[in-house]
Parts: C-alpha cells; structure tokens; sequence
C-alpha cells in the first residue's frame, strides 16, 4: 500500500442567487450544494454568523464532521484487528476558530469525545490506547495545521 495516491472529486454549486446576484453582500443567500458522483447531496450554507442559513451545514461543521468520523473510522477499525468488540461509537466533538478584525480566521483546535461501549470481557486498556493508534493514523488529522485532540471515555456493556 505504500506510495498509493488517492484523488478525490466533489462538486460545490452555489444556489443563492436570489436575483441581483452578489451586488450587495445581503442581496444573495449563501446556498449551496456538495455533491460527489452516486452520493446524495449535502446542503450546505455559511455559518449563521456570516449571513448563512443555519438548517444547513456549514464547512466547519463539516471539518469538524470529518474530523471525528476520521477518527471513529480508524478506531473501529484497529479494535477489529485487536479483538476489541466495539458495541456502541458516539462523538460529541468540539472546535474552537477565532475570527481577525479583518475577517479572516482558522481553527485553533478541536477535541473529539468519543464515548465508546465494548464489550464485557474487552480489554480496557488496550481500548483506550488505541485512540492513540487511531489519532496517528487519521489522514484528516494529519492534514491540518492545529491540535487535534481526544478525551475518550471507555465503557463495559
């Protein structure tokens, strides 16, 4: 597998024009639709911070999105190799950005919260750690330019 080189290929379309365009910043909605080929649409928007509309996702909400399944993804898939029978997998993540006076901005760091059932009998430890082993493995998390952290609780179920 190494050196392998994946291509991925989505399609934003921007739906919000409704009718002057972007003459004005407030004359146009911040619609739009994500789509990659045979997949459903995702609705997408700004944050409701920035004129968005907040029924839809917004891209951080997706970075973060990805961020944690990434993670979930990765672990699921390492407890498999280990013997660990994992039952249940929630996340209830959480990213912190910070906007300049100018506008522009980033993320300062994000921390995953992975709650996670295995089953009696399963090695608690060995669960824990691999969190670590997920964390180094995630090619999201290796992408970006800020702390990606995580504060996994284990339970027996």
């Amino acid at each position: 597998m190494a050196g392998r080189t994946h291509h991925y290929r989505t399609t934003v379309i921007w739906t919000g024009n409704t009718g002057a365009g972007t003459a004005t910043r407030a004359s146009y909605s911040r619609a739009h639709e994500i789509t990659a080929a045979g997949k459903p649409v995702i609705p997408g928007s700004s944050d409701s911070q920035f004129r968005g509309d907040p029924s839809r996702w917004n891209p951080e909400e997706l970075l973060l999105a990805s961020l944690s399944t990434c993670h979930q993804l990765w672990y699921l898939d390492l407890c498999a190799q280990s013997g660990i029978v994992v039952t249940a997998y929630e996340d209830h993540a959480e990213a912190t950005m910070i906007e300049e006076p100018g506008g522009a901005g980033q993320f300062t760091d994000v921390l995953l919260r992975p709650r996670v059932t295995v089953a009696l009998g399963s090695d608690l430890a060995t669960a824990e750690a691999l969190h670590h082993r997920a964390h180094a493995m995630c090619f999201i998390a290796r992408s970006v330019n800020f702390p990606v952290t995580h504060a996994p609780e284990t339970v027996l179920g």
